[in-house]
């Protein structure tokens, strides 16, 4: 075992040598599944990054994380590993996130998931993408495992949303780190600001004779332990029972009492073919105009019965202006994707760039007037961050239409003092904003 590489070396549990599991391949995304058919709960487990020279295996096949995936099958949820780009160098962490976002996508799309049932987990490296989650904090995330993660940027990448700045926003969020007592010096130092940043938001398994990498480099009880926990305390988060394999070691959360989104707007979603969030379950109805009775007029023949009549106005006919106000009525309904944009609207008009930025997914796309384009929260602070603090922060809405998770507005923009004529479409999947297009 000594003379294999350290990722290709077995897994502490041993679980690949019991009962199989099911395990499906889609695209970059290997999905273990339990026994049954019922919707569960799932697990994304991230693998760290950059990968050693002339790596030719890739991290999903690495027996650690397939070990990960199959322990979490076994006690009862749907576990996915994904191979994403940091793999490759720290010059492809944004393209990672782009990647994982993706992935989760996928995953919460997938028959045997509960949507609003998913944790995440990242390793070593994937730490750098964790700081997005513990920022924004949808409200399928019910939690955050860390596992001898990476937590400072390296010098020269582009840096996303240090975790240690936002752990403990979201006080209802569980987040879990296992920490080696022998950690690498440029990992250690990073681990303990983030633990003194997280307070009692911040769970904590330690592993005192723990290297970075226990999991595959310390066949110990004390790894085992460690490794056994952690899975417990991930699977009780999403509500499920171990199926009697171990002792639940902390009791399951209560579901929240309410979401910021319907359940039908949040399913979702996956980069290539995302689902419209479901309109209101009633919308108001358009009443026609009454048509005047003329002076004289011979017996009319009994109505049509209208299908849907109103108890006001039986209608004779139907002018083409009363369709087209329908028509109209039909796409300017409240939505749920309507109500996200406005809710950003009126953190921008308060010059609230905190909750500005939570209104947007971690690598929403923004493609300005003219031309250039801002990706992720980072770019946003970045731009956005003069014109709240000068407090320049004004549009007004003259126009605004609905279709799907689409919202389109004529907007009358006074960032430079006179009002400019513009176009907004606002693109809204899983309760934030994805993408915006604004045309002059």
């Amino acid at each position: 075992m000594t003379d294999l590489p350290a990722h290709l070396r077995p897994f502490v549990l041993g679980v690949l040598d019991g009962p199989g599991v099911r395990v499906d391949r889609l695209g970059e995304i290997d999905f273990y599944r339990p026994a049954g058919t019922a919707r569960t709960g799932a697990i994304l487990f991230v693998h760290g990054g950059p990968g050693p020279a002339g790596l030719e295996v890739l991290p999903r096949e690495w027996p650690v994380y397939r070990g990960y995936a199959t322990a979490a099958a076994r006690r009862g949820v749907v576990a996915a590993v994904v191979d994403h780009s940091l793999i490759r160098g720290f010059d492809q962490v944004v393209t990672a996130a782009d990647e994982v976002e993706a992935a989760i996508g996928v995953l919460r799309s997938d028959p045997r998931v509960d949507p609003d049932r998913v944790a995440l987990w990242f390793f070593s490296g994937a730490g750098l993408l964790a700081g997005e989650w513990l920022d924004s904090r949808p409200d399928w995330l019910r939690c955050v495992a860390l596992t001898y993660p990476l937590l400072a940027t390296p010098p020269g990448v582009e840096e996303l949303v240090n975790a240690a700045e936002v752990i403990g926003k979201h006080k209802n969020l569980p987040v879990l780190l296992t920490r080696a007592g022998l950690e690498l010096e440029e990992f250690a130092g990073p681990v303990a600001e983030f633990v003194s940043a997280g307070g009692t938001a911040l769970d904590i398994i330690d592993v005192p004779k723990g290297h970075h990498g226990f999991d595959m480099l310390d066949h110990t009880e004390e790894s085992r332990a460690a490794v056994t926990k952690a899975l417990d305390w991930a699977i009780a988060h999403l509500g499920e029972e171990p199926d009697g394999q171990n002792k639940l070691l902390v009791p399951p959360p209560a579901k929240p009492a309410s979401r910021r989104t319907t359940t039908a707007a949040k399913r979702t979603v996956t980069a290539k073919a995302a689902k419209a969030p479901a309109e209101p379950a009633s919308q108001p109805k358009p009443t026609p105009a009454p048509v005047p009775a003329a002076p004289t007029a011979a017996p009319a023949a009994p109505p049509t019965p209208d299908p849907t009549p109103s108890p006001a106005v039986t209608p004779v006919a139907t002018p083409l202006a009363s369709v087209a106000a329908a028509t109209v009525a039909a796409a300017t309904v409240d939505s749920p994707a309507a109500r996200v944009v406005a809710r950003e609207h009126s953190a921008y008009a308060a010059h609230d760039l905190e909750a500005f930025l939570a209104m947007y997914s971690p690598t929403a796309r923004i493609a300005l007037a003219d031309g250039s384009e801002l990706k992720g929260r980072r770019f946003l602070r970045e731009y956005y961050q003069p014109r709240f603090d000068a407090g320049r922060c004004k549009t007004e809405v003259v126009q605004k239409l609905m279709v799907g998770e689409w919202v389109v507005e004529h907007v009358l923009a006074y960032d430079s003092g006179e009002p400019t004529p513009m176009i907004a479409m606002y693109r809204v999947t899983e309760g934030l904003i994805a993408e915006v297009q604004f045309r002059i």
